[in-house]
């Protein structure tokens, strides 16, 4: 029977938002998944942009080599968190999948969520 636990994304510290530093690939680490191949993690980010200019945030998911791994979103300015990753997956890989993300301007998109991390 499969196991279900809520976690912090890796990239956190303590479950607090992620500034995002990064502004071009490879972005900022959001979470690493798992090396275990049986693991699943459904990722769910949000973002909020604390500057006065709307922003463009790029996530890359799993990879930064293939625009099949990008998901962009421009972050309306001042506007609290915004959904940019509604429980999407990846599957454990000997060599762990990334989440990262860059941003038009550093130091001013800050992304937060959580993992449920499914185990058989």
């Amino acid at each position: 029977m499969a196991t279900f636990s809520k976690i912090k994304l890796s990239g956190s510290t303590d479950g607090r938002l992620i500034k995002v530093a990064a502004t071009a690939t490879a972005g900022t680490t959001i979470h690493t998944g798992s090396s275990t191949a049986t693991t699943i993690d459904e990722v769910w980010l949000y973002a909020v942009n604390s500057d006065t200019t709307d922003r463009k945030l790029t996530i890359e998911f799993g990879g930064t080599s293939s625009p099949d791994d990008l998901i962009e979103q421009t972050i309306t300015a001042e506007s609290g968190l915004l959904l940019v990753v509604a429980g999407l997956i990846i599957v454990g890989n000997a060599t762990p999948l990334v989440v990262r993300a860059f941003a038009a301007t550093a130091n001013v998109v800050l992304v937060g969520g959580y993992v449920n991390r499914i185990t058989a």
